[in-house]
């Protein structure tokens, strides 16, 4: 059997209506691009890097560093669709789709991703989740939850805390989590690095925007309802995801802290 070849493509469109610019605001002295690049570089299961942009700004910055760059139409809905207009043309038998909001993540969600994936050679597309432990992420719309079947396949997304829970003899009052609510229930946070069969991936761009996909702006939610599964691997890492201009505070180190 030959080995499969795998390539990881970083969409990044310049035009973020939460943040602006996002591909090029500066994480530590770094823009973000060349952050999420680099780490993804690191990776021991990826044979090549790609970024694909609908700016020669971004795709300058990226040859400026010594990576890959592809300039894509401007017209795409979602990162699939611009990640897809690229594999066109290329020919790796694994596609993985990072998502240019992760500035630091460990190079090991990817190979935790890809090598599941090659293991499990029937699946068409898989992602990445972890547990909510902080209240605080439940009620944010930035933080996408994910809820799992009895055999760790998706059975939604949303922007939205999911599962409800119900209390016995329901009032009708707010339920408020706290952290000791978080370790013994089951809220998953999704992390966006998705990876596809190339001929998977061909067929789910071919297809319209649904109408869940639209409401809750989230690309993924096309392949559920068309019917295809997505599984979900655990993980406990919680990278950093940079959504909005509040979440530089994240990023910015502390005095006597290195941040890596």
């Amino acid at each position: 059997m030959s080995k499969s070849r795998v390539i990881g493509i970083i969409p990044a469109r310049i035009g973020s209506k939460r943040l602006a610019a996002k591909p090029l605001v500066k994480v530590n002295g770094k823009p973000l691009i060349q952050c999420v690049y680099e780490s993804a570089a690191k990776s021991k299961c990826l044979d090549r890097v790609m970024v694909v942009t609908d700016s020669s700004k971004v795709s300058d910055l990226v040859f400026g560093f010594g990576g890959e760059a592809r300039v894509s139409l401007r017209n795409h809905p979602t990162g699939t669709d611009r990640v897809a207009e690229v594999v066109k043309n290329l020919f790796h038998d694994l596609v993985v789709n990072i998502q240019c909001d992760l500035p630091r993540f460990p190079p090991a969600l990817v190979d935790l991703l890809v090598s599941s994936m090659l293991k499990e050679r029937s699946l068409g597309m898989g992602t990445l989740a972890t547990r909510i432990s902080d209240p605080v992420k439940l009620k944010n719309p930035n933080v996408v939850k994910v809820v799992l079947d009895e055999n760790g396949f998706a059975l939604y997304f949303s922007r939205y805390p999911i599962p409800f829970i119900r209390l016995p003899q329901d009032s009708g009052r707010k339920v408020v989590f706290s952290k000791m609510d978080l370790r013994r229930l089951p809220f998953l946070e999704h992390i966006g690095i998705y990876g596809y069969r190339r001929d998977f991936l061909m067929r789910l761009s071919s297809l319209k925007q649904t109408p869940l996909e639209k409401l809750e702006r989230l690309e993924q939610l096309r392949a559920l309802e068309n019917g295809h599964r997505i599984k979900v691997y655990l993980t406990q890492v919680k990278p950093v995801t940079l959504d909005a201009p509040s979440d530089l505070k994240k990023l910015k180190p502390r005095k006597g802290r290195v941040v890596r």
